[in-house]
């Protein structure tokens, strides 16, 4: 057992473990709050009635966050206050690119919310560059000694940031850490996560970066808030990095607990691409006899024929395997696949689709966001549908136009009607690249 595994953590113990008595310095921490009818988990914050969390002999436990380990009263957290036991080694920031003016602005403002601590947003459009407007901070962090962390609701996500964290900060400690990672935990002084392994940490934190606040399932999981709360230090910063802030976020900021900066413009200057709705009111109908109107193909062989790979939504797993068959027989000499969430292959597909192995994937809302694919179109069949929010909609869009070689691309959502999340989706593009024009223009005219 090493002493720093438990840094800025809590971890599980048996209650009757005895590891304390050959290192004093762990703290023991309760697991378990138990009230007159309900007990509360201490590591995820879930309240649940006795009756629910009932063990033998008088003793609970918590459902909610089993898969990390049982929270019970049979069991104590082991702790150890975070005691930043890092010399970092210069230069700290190994990136040798370029910000444009746009994303500097952003960047300086972001830099200096995390050396005062504070609680920030950065309202950046999908494909502004937020990675890299992230570093100037992070780096400033570091050398500080601070210890800061990453994390993002999905694991495609943190797989493609640990790779350019890892080059950006060749120097430091990075590890990656998400349920599907074989690798076991080490300390270190730049952690890239999913935000369930937040419930691990405990005032660890002295800067904390949430990529992608607005997914699922983080949004929407109370359990996934009180994580970030208790992962930080008492007076740690917490940076939010969104293309669509949620109303929660969207409050904070009014009632002035949370400072936004926006950043309007890709990191290539140029705005979000428009979405184009054409009607198909019998889609999935037609799918199922694996059968496509002839002006979805068309549009889908247009891409192709002027060089265009793309990705093609569908709103449900279920309409994978009929819209494959369907196109199956139109598009017979290229290579595509499916992909979705629970497709033991997805992380090769991806991969085998940014080495150009395929011509198109057709996927579930898995791809939403945090994957980037040059050059590429986006089609949604069923944007109407309600598994699309008006968000996963604009971060869909958003997968377009990210090249500076080709920084438009098409995007075009079938539907059956009109509808609120897509009408939101259009609307919120129009808000931010009329904000986009207007910062060119105020910069042009500081030239």
């Amino acid at each position: 057992m090493n002493l720093n595994d438990y840094y800025g953590r809590r971890l599980l113990v048996g209650r009757d473990d005895t590891s304390r008595d050959h290192f004093p310095a762990l703290q023991v921490l309760p697991t378990i709050e138990v009230g007159p009818a309900m007990i509360r988990c201490l590591r995820c914050n879930h309240q649940t009635p006795k009756t629910v969390a009932a063990l033998p002999r008088g003793e609970y436990y918590c459902p909610h966050c089993i898969n990390l380990g049982r929270v019970s009263t049979l069991t104590k957290f082991y702790h150890v206050p975070e005691p930043n036991q890092f010399s970092p080694v210069k230069p700290v920031l190994t990136w040798q690119g370029t910000l444009s003016p746009f994303q500097q602005r952003a960047a300086e403002a972001v830099k200096e919310g995390m050396k005062r601590h504070c609680h920030q947003l950065l309202w950046a459009v999908t494909g502004a560059g937020k990675t890299e407007m992230m570093f100037a901070g992070i780096a400033a962090a570091l050398e500080r000694g601070e210890r800061v962390a990453i994390a993002s609701p999905r694991v495609d996500v943190c797989g493609e940031l640990y790779p350019r964290l890892q080059a950006a900060f060749a120097n430091c400690q990075v590890v990656l850490l998400h349920g599907h990672q074989p690798t076991p935990y080490r300390y270190a002084q730049l952690t890239i996560c999913t935000t369930h392994q937040l419930l691990r940490f405990y005032r660890a934190f002295d800067n904390l970066i949430i990529d992608e606040v607005d997914a699922f399932p983080y949004a929407a999981n109370p359990a996934l808030l009180f994580a970030t709360r208790q992962a930080l230090k008492k007076d740690g910063g917490c940076l939010y990095l969104t293309a669509t802030p949620g109303e929660t976020l969207l409050r904070e900021v009014r009632r002035h607990r949370l400072t936004v900066n926006y950043l309007p413009l890709r990191y290539h200057g140029e705005l979000l691409p428009t979405i184009k709705l054409r009607l198909a009111i019998n889609w999935r109908k037609q799918v199922k006899r694996q059968r496509i109107s002839q002006g979805i193909i068309r549009q889908l062989r247009t891409s192709l024929l002027q060089g265009h790979r793309f990705l093609l939504f569908v709103p449900h797993v279920a309409d994978l395997a009929p819209a494959e068959k369907a196109l199956r027989k139109n598009f017979t000499a290229e290579k595509f696949t499916t992909v979705h969430a629970t497709d033991p292959d997805r992380m090769t597909k991806v991969q085998q689709m940014r080495d150009g192995q395929y011509d198109f994937l057709i996927t579930s809302t898995i791809l939403e966001r945090g994957v980037t694919f040059a050059g590429i179109d986006v089609y949604v069949l069923g944007a109407d549908d309600e598994v699309f929010s008006s968000s996963a909609l604009v971060q869909i869009a958003g997968r377009a136009g990210r090249s500076p070689q080709r920084p438009t691309g098409n995007v075009v959502f079938w539907i059956a009607g009109n509808c609120r999340n897509v009408r939101q989706a259009v609307a919120q593009i129009r808000l931010m690249n009329r904000k986009g024009r207007k910062l060119k223009s105020e910069l042009s005219s500081l030239q």
